[in-house]
């Protein structure tokens, strides 16, 4: 990843994590994926823009394999998705060789661009919801 990148992640990340994220957790409607710390073993809740299709819900992680709840996916695939409200226990699978960018297209518009602007190293994340 070049300095350019690197830096565009840092201050993405530093304006998420201490702005943006606890704002968007606090709201009703927002929707979360919640995965366990990889160390720490608590759970770890991350908005996220993504949409349901059947008994799955797509999303792309904007820094792929350097974000946090794609690492803590890593080290345990078990997460929970709160979608409309309502929390679904899921298994999360990382696709390296599905079209990140093809698949934002059928994802929400707002939460799309944000992704496509800001994101350095995209990554789709598939989470098959248990029913």
């Amino acid at each position: 990843m070049s300095g350019r990148a690197e830096r565009k992640q840092w201050v993405v990340t530093r304006f998420q994590r201490y702005l943006a994220n606890p704002l968007n957790r606090r709201l009703p409607f927002q929707t979360l994926l919640e995965t366990t710390g990889r160390s720490s073993g608590l759970p770890r809740q991350t908005p996220v823009g993504g949409r349901r299709v059947g008994d799955s819900f797509w999303l792309v992680s904007e820094f792929g394999l350097k974000s946090n709840y794609v690492r803590n996916i890593q080290a345990d695939p078990r997460v929970r998705v709160r979608i409309a409200g309502r929390w679904h226990h899921g298994t999360a699978h990382l696709l390296p060789d599905d079209d990140p960018v093809a698949r934002l297209r059928g994802l929400p518009r707002f939460n799309s661009a944000a992704v496509r602007a800001f994101g350095t190293g995209l990554l789709t994340v598939r989470v098959d919801l248990e029913r």
